[in-house]
């Protein structure tokens, strides 16, 4: 697939402000500081378009981006943020899967691991919850560039193991790194999949 336009269209604080559109929408969400804002921006072929902070939990609403006018990019508030307060915790988890749950034009959602760390807890519970509500998923394990191969194959088959003691079959996962240029066509095609299938 090839990004020909990309544009924002709106931020959310709840799934009632979400705009109405008729296209289908494919989700990003990861734990904080996972690199989900700069992969947003990297799949866009465009610097900038979601604000990239080097400060954990900066991304708090839904915020909708528009793709060759065919299908929306949809970057969700990365999850685990320690600094937000236990009741606005509540709520944000509340939000963000209200908008998973019940939004109808939703295709799926990718769900951002870093690829340098041991398997997660926050990460694996969370999967493990996407599986259980039926919502379909990929995994793209992150910053690929930031570790050797051995120790990143490693990483990679520990969580893929661990996901396997809670959840049945391996799930359809990337790599990618935003900074080495990797992984884009291999997500995008499949993003191009997930539209024709539901389109």
């Amino acid at each position: 697939m090839k990004i020909k336009s990309a544009q924002f269209i709106k931020s959310a604080p709840d799934l009632a402000s979400c705009p109405e559109s008729p296209m289908g929408e494919v989700a990003f969400i990861g734990r904080s500081n996972v690199g989900k804002s700069s992969l947003v921006n990297f799949l866009a072929a465009r610097k900038g378009l979601a604000k990239v902070s080097q400060t954990p939990g900066h991304t708090t609403l839904i915020n909708f981006f528009r793709m060759n006018d065919a299908w929306t990019m949809v970057d969700l508030p990365g999850y685990g943020y320690a600094k937000r307060s236990r009741a606005n915790r509540g709520k944000f988890n509340e939000f963000v899967s209200d908008y998973l749950v019940n939004r109808p034009n939703l295709l799926g959602v990718f769900i951002l691991i870093d690829s340098r760390i041991p398997p997660q807890t926050l990460d694996l519970d969370f999967i493990e919850w996407v599986v259980d509500c039926q919502i379909p998923f990929a995994l793209i394990f992150t910053k690929t560039d930031k570790a050797k191969a051995g120790p990143l194959k490693k990483n990679i088959r520990a969580f893929l193991d661990a996901l396997a003691e809670r959840c049945d079959g391996e799930p359809t996962y990337f790599t990618c790194s935003a900074k080495a240029q990797t992984g884009r066509l291999d997500i995008l095609d499949f993003v191009r999949k997930m539209v024709e299938v539901c389109g």
